[in-house]
């Protein structure tokens, strides 16, 4: 494919869009090779540490990264290998797990809430509030009479959001099932590995087709012009860093953050002793 346009245009499911995965490829490099995307990587990585310097220092936007996928779609190792460019002080990350008793005596972004990022900070949520419109969805946690307004609760709040001076940009992590598997078999294989298999991942294989409906439905109902998500092709981990590498730096580049003027008027030839 030519690469006449940017990735965030490419890879964005504008808004109202009714979204099939069926139709994305993922292993899809939207004419990308893997040897010259790690120069592309490398620089995008120096320009996201830039970046989020300024941001840090002018502290007056918030950056929220939402990450989703289904199991072993590359969450950790986007995370690890893009992620890693950021100064930690300034780039909170939140793995959502299981609801605490404490979190489900509460609304179910009440959790979520307290997580987002404050001015001058990078937020990566790990999984995230979704997951009470795809798990809980799945696996008939609540009715569909609940589940189903989530999509518009999640719009309200992510405006909110927005309007405040957060900035929301989400990422679709795409694999095959045929990915899935060897990497799966890949962590069973290798004993360094064996932390992070389960059998109950191979328990959450046999429903692919219900976890591929309910990302369709959160793509379709929830990518807005104040929160887009970004569907990237994930089969290729080097292309999947690439790309929200790419997308991320764009994202914050709009925000135009700037080193901030001294608090006081510095003198000239100032020599410290």
């Amino acid at each position: 494919m030519p690469r006449d346009r940017s990735l965030r245009d490419q890879l964005l499911v504008p808004p109202d869009t009714r979204v099939r995965l069926e139709r994305v490829d993922p292993s899809d490099t939207h004419g990308h090779d893997k040897e010259r995307a790690a120069v592309e990587l490398a620089a995008g990585l120096e320009r996201l540490s830039d970046l989020q310097d300024r941001l840090w220092a002018q502290a007056k936007d918030a950056v929220l990264v939402v990450l989703q996928g289904i199991d072993a779609a590359g969450k950790d190792g986007t995370i690890r290998h893009v992620m890693g460019a950021f100064n930690p002080q300034g780039c909170p990350v939140t793995s959502f797990k299981v609801p605490t008793p404490i979190e489900l005596a509460h609304d179910y972004l009440w959790r979520v809430h307290m997580r987002t990022p404050a001015k001058g900070e990078i937020g990566i949520f790990n999984r995230s509030h979704y997951e009470d419109v795809l798990v809980v969805r799945v696996h008939d946690l609540v009715p569909k009479s609940v589940w189903s307004k989530r999509y518009d609760q999640i719009n309200e709040f992510e405006q909110r959001l927005a309007e405040s001076g957060t900035t929301i940009v989400k990422f679709f992590l795409w694999i095959s099932p045929e990915e899935q598997r060897e990497r799966f078999q890949a962590r069973y294989d290798d004993p360094r590995k064996h932390w992070k298999f389960s059998m109950g991942d191979l328990e959450e294989r046999k429903r692919w087709d219900d976890y591929q409906k309910a990302f369709e439905a959160v793509l379709s109902k929830t990518s807005t012009r104040w929160a887009p998500w970004y569907v990237i092709p994930a089969d290729r981990k080097w292309f999947r860093n690439l790309a929200v590498a790419d997308i991320l730096a764009d994202t914050i580049e709009d925000l135009k953050p700037r080193y901030p003027e001294p608090k006081e008027p510095l003198p000239e030839g100032l020599v410290i002793e």
